[in-house]
């Protein structure tokens, strides 16, 4: 192939290679004692910069970014100057036995030294007098690889065992020993004791890989140290000399004899392969740092570089990143049985991608899934027919898998289960038992105990009622859950809940409850109070729900992938994936916010970790409020989240910009959240978990990443959220002393912007600021500030603002009434009541029998009010002129009392003596004989001289000015007018006879005395002049008929004479 260069390098025999950690450089040395520096970028004809310090065959060759080290058989480890040939001195020696291996940490700090002793040399480079030694195999050590970032280091010795070392602490430890996957090799000159033997790390740290003893591919899982999956091929046959892992662990190099494979890791497949000329036996194999290029060496000491091995329709080998230019394929059969992506396959070289693949071939070999989680595969595949085959999208991103908040794994057979701002959890492994110890960080309100524990429980969580406990199936036995509640000592509430199916697991537990207002130790109620709620997630792809005595309440289907989970007082937040994760990096994790006491859903939403992160821990504020925190160094806190479906997260700390981080490599566990003050331990270095002893927490200062340096406004911002927040948390109350106090403190550091706003000349800002101020006192303040830089328009507006606040309610209550309407549960819904005996059922209209339904008729109803009607005289519309629906819509009025001695004895019609009912309808009037007194049409009549003018467009109502007049003369001819007199006179009956308008004095008497019970109100006719008595006798006879009329309906008419 065109894109291979060789140069011939060192004699035959074994070979070693190694590029610098920039890739600009590859050094290579052999069994002529001589380490060669080639330069990358220029081709066979280059003359190589050659060391030549080494007395025996150079065996490993290790670089970091200042230095590169060289190991031969001499015993000696040889130290250079960065891509230099001259040596600056000896780094350790073997006490003359032959060097095999050395590994460089990924922080260049120390080197491991494994030799043809028994005992791992690990020396660190800055005080080479600083040595561990590593005692625990059986033969010689071939091999040694460092974890990418954990103080993990894996031997490879010569009696086939891989040892795990765990170099955290000051004496290392084995963390594992994995036995019966590479070959056990009692011959060093032997062929086979040159062959990689390797634990190969990928980057993510999950997992290694490994060439077996049956000449396969193993895939060690780091959680549980055991095979996961295997990368095998049918065609590929021989031991396999040599693995390679590109910088993202996208692909994997085997060589086999003097063949090289190029394996995606993500489908398992070889992508590409190709055939050495020389028929050598490749011996070592690397990828380029930089580029896409692989390099290698053979037992003929040439050295051979293959530019461009993975095609440009694969995703780049270099970018660390999971997001790629073109997917990972596996042939698979569509759907509907069309080629889908028939354009994307054609593109593909042929001789590079799936070349040897028949599709009339069986295929079964080729048919498995590979799972979000790389060390997961199907274990039953399914048989696919022979047919078309399309190209699969599969997403590299590796699923973040369960884990329980502020749990750490082993360390030196210690570990912890929980660690919060209650207390921590430790856990003991004694082989046969574990020892657990809770311990308590408020000894004053509960007291920390231990126990044995024979189930091995591996999962904990420390709640504010009482500490929860899950194990794994074992033995047959299914796992289980043990809730031990705080309780008084001496009671017993500890109880168990075993899962039935024996397959099950538990895979997060929290204990949520009202955290304790007393010491627990001493208060004799606690019990009363409760022991809070559990909630259990398991491998069903549930959630199960039981209170504090272990009462089972629900079980609710999750429907998603299970990630972690924390309690609060009365909910539990669950962080899940719905799906899978995204080919573009992002973990799509969500998270649902659920009730215990209804089981209802306040929140649901996406987590907002950024692409290529994964969730670090999630906890809870002093406050109650969900917190959590990513790989990014980014805290954020859910606020408004007791509001349903009305949260959102604020970002309020970014731990990178933390001033004491800078210039310091290390990172953070986080603890909790209180108040301004982020809780956590400190990490240094690639540290990952917390060692023991137990470190100190740290409280850090914490600081909202705003983009402008303005420390002012930023303290602000982050106060107002933290009150924002405490009034959330009140329900009916208006306030506390503490969010006063807080109130108080916030607005002097407005007084102060608005000071510097006024100073700047910067009234709109000033004005926004007034507008935030809490207390009226502070709006004097500000006006006082107005005065001062004589900002009189300022000082109006500031009046105008202080003027609404007082006149508008109180703003307490305004968020009071505001919470009140967010936390207002709606109504249930309730069936259309059936009224009238109807049916709900259709009813067939042609055999309905039933009544037809009463109509109403509003126009038809008895008017209950009166209706007046306009008219040129003054007191009472007469009869004549109005018209008859009026008339029979009036309400019956009481007959009028007359000055006639025959009507002395009759009685006062009342309202009590109408009848019950009475027709709408009223027969006709009876025939009355013609009035000679009336008034003729068209006579011609002087105008009543004492009648006042009518106002146009006015109602008229009854007018006094005739009988005040009337009154008047009376009162001038009396002696001694009395002054209850006229408002007797004003309540008097209406005159409905001739006889009755002008009595004596003492039938004057008489007829007041009775007309004062009388409803309606008239005047005497007495001295009344003889040019008004035509008109009046008019109106008298009108008012007659009407009350005849009146009486003939209601049974009281009778004949009137004249």
């Amino acid at each position: 192939m065109s894109n291979i260069i060789t140069s011939s390098s060192h004699g035959p025999g074994s070979t070693c290679l190694a590029f610098s950690r920039d890739g600009s450089r590859a050094f290579t040395g052999g069994q002529d004692c001589l380490v060669r520096i080639w330069k990358v970028d220029e081709g066979a004809e280059q003359e190589p910069v050659t060391a030549i310090d080494a007395d025996q065959a150079v065996t490993s060759i290790a670089t970091s970014d200042d230095c590169w080290l060289s190991g031969s058989e001499d015993t000696e480890v040889r130290r250079y100057s960065k891509n230099e040939k001259d040596l600056d001195g000896l780094v350790t020696n073997t006490n003359g036995v032959a060097i095999r291996c050395i590994a460089i940490d990924p922080r260049g700090k120390t080197v491991a030294v494994a030799s043809d002793d028994l005992v791992v040399k690990v020396v660190d480079m800055e005080d080479v007098a600083n040595i561990y030694q590593l005692r625990g195999h059986e033969r010689g050590v071939r091999k040694a690889t460092w974890h990418p970032s954990a103080p993990l280091l894996t031997t490879s010795g010569s009696d086939g065992k891989i040892i795990v070392w765990d170099m955290s602490n000051r004496e290392p430890t084995i963390e594992a020993t994995i036995d019966g996957v590479i070959p056990a090799v009692n011959d060093s000159e032997s062929p086979e004791f040159l062959h990689d033997c390797a634990a190969v790390w990928d980057p993510s740290g999950q997992h290694f890989y490994a060439a077996s003893r049956t000449h396969e591919i193993f895939v060690v899982s780091k959680s549980q140290w055991s095979k996961s999956s295997t990368l095998s091929d049918k065609d590929i046959n021989g031991v396999i000399t040599a693995l390679a892992l590109s910088p993202n662990g996208v692909y994997l190099a085997s060589a086999s004899q003097s063949k090289i494979y190029i394996w995606s890791t993500q489908t398992r497949r070889v992508i590409t392969s190709h055939t050495t000329p020389s028929g050598s036996t490749i011996t070592h194999l690397a990828f380029s740092p930089r580029d896409n290029l692989v390099a290698w060496t053979d037992t003929n000491g040439v050295f051979s570089r293959w530019q461009n091995p993975i095609p440009d329709a694969f995703p780049s080998p270099i970018k660390v990143t999971t997001a790629t230019s073109a997917p990972a394929t596996i042939p698979v059969k569509p759907p509907t049985g069309l080629d889908l992506f028939t354009a994307d396959v054609e593109t593909v070289d042929p001789n590079n991608d799936f070349s040897d693949i028949d599709p009339n071939g069986d295929l079964e070999n080729l048919d498995w899934v590979v799972d979000d989680i790389p060390v997961g595969l199907h274990d039953e595949p399914k048989k696919r027919s022979k047919e078309e085959f399309v190209k699969e999208m599969v997403s590299i991103t590796k699923a973040q898998p369960p884990f329980q908040p502020g749990s750490t794994p082993a360390d030196n057979r210690k570990r912890y289960l929980a660690y919060n701002m209650i207390g921590v959890i430790e856990i003991t492994d004694q082989d046969t038992h574990n020892i657990i110890n809770v311990e308590f960080f408020d000894h004053s309100a509960r007291k920390g105990y231990h126990f044995t524990d024979e189930a091995k429980y591996d999962i904990g969580y420390l709640g504010e009622r009482g500490a929860l406990f899950a194990c794994p199936p074992d033995s047959g036995l299914p796992a289980k859950v043990l809730y031990k509640p705080y309780v008084k000592w001496g009671s017993q509430n500890d109880w168990t809940y075993p899962l039935k199916n024996p397959d099950s697991r538990v895979l997060g537990v929290a204990a949520g409850g009202l955290p304790p207002t007393a010491s627990i130790r001493n208060d004799p109620d606690s019990e009363l109070q409760g022991f809070g709620n559990i909630v259990i997630a398991t491998t069903e792809s549930d959630l199960t729900f039981l209170s504090g005595t272990g009462r089972e309440r629900r079980i609710m289907g999750l429907g998603a992938d299970f990630v972690t989970m924390v309690a609060g007082p009365d909910w539990v937040f669950v962080v899940h994936r719905a799906g899978s994760t995204t080919i573009d990096g992002s973990q799509n994790l969500s998270y649902t916010l659920i009730n215990f006491e209804d089981f209802s859903v306040r929140q649901r939403d996406v987590l907002p970790i950024p692409k290529g992160h994964i969730l670090k821990w999630i906890g809870i504020t002093d406050q109650g409020a969900p917190a959590m925190y990513d790989s990014t160094g980014w805290v954020h806190v859910l606020t408004k989240y007791r509001i349903p479906h009305h949260a959102s997260w604020a970002r309020v700390l970014d731990t990178n910009l933390l001033e004491r981080k800078q210039g310091k490599d290390e990172s953070y566990w986080p603890i909790g959240v209180t108040g301004s003050t982020f809780m956590c331990l400190i990490l240094k270095g690639r540290q990952e978990y917390p060692s023991f002893p137990r470190p100190l927490i740290q409280e850090l200062p914490m600081r909202m990443p705003f983009r402008r340096d303005e420390a002012k406004d930023e303290l602000v911002e982050r106060e107002l959220l933290f009150i924002q927040m405490a009034l959330d948390s009140l329900d009916d109350d208006l306030t506390t002393d503490d969010i006063l106090s807080r109130e108080r403190a916030i607005d002097k550091e407005f007084i102060q912007l608005i000071q510097a706003a006024c100073k700047a000349n910067n009234t709109p800002r000033a004005i926004e600021l007034v507008k935030l101020l809490h207390n009226t006192v502070s709006l004097d303040a500000a006006m006082k500030i107005a005065d001062f830089y004589h900002l009189v328009g300022f000082r109006e507006k500031v009046e105008i603002l202080k003027t609404e606040r007082e006149e508008n309610q109180d703003r307490l209550i305004v968020a009071r009434d505001k919470r009140r309407r967010w936390l207002k549960p709606e109504p249930v819904p309730r069936e259309v009541p059936i009224r009238n005996g109807a049916s709900s059922s259709r009813i067939d209209l042609l055999s309905d029998e039933r009544p037809p339904p009463t109509i109403e008729r509003p126009g038809m109803a008895r008017v209950t009010v009166p209706i007046i009607e306009t008219s040129r005289y003054s007191s009472v519309v007469p009869s004549s002129q109005m018209p008859a629906a009026s008339i029979r819509s009036q309400p019956p009025q009481p007959p009028a009392l007359v000055s006639s001695p025959s009507l002395e004895g009759k009685r006062k019609r009342d309202e009590s003596d109408e009848p019950a009912e009475r027709p709408d309808f009223a027969p006709p009037p009876p025939r009355q004989s013609a009035n000679p007194f009336a008034r003729q049409p068209g006579q011609e009549t002087r105008r009543n001289p004492f009648a006042r003018k009518l106002e146009p467009n006015k109602s008229l109502q009854k007018t006094e000015s005739f009988f005040e007049k009337v009154d008047a003369a009376e009162a001038s001819s009396s002696p001694t007018p009395a002054k209850g007199k006229e408002c007797e006179k004003k309540e008097g009956p209406r005159q409905t006879t001739l006889f009755g308008m002008m009595p004596g004095s003492k039938d004057k008497k008489r007829w007041q005395e009775k007309a004062g019970e009388s409803q309606e109100t008239d005047v005497a006719m007495s001295d009344i002049p003889a040019s008004d008595a035509a008109t009046l006798v008019g109106v008298q006879e009108d008012s007659q008929q009407s009350v005849g009329l009146e009486d003939t309906q209601t049974g009281f008419g009778q004949d009137w004479e004249v």
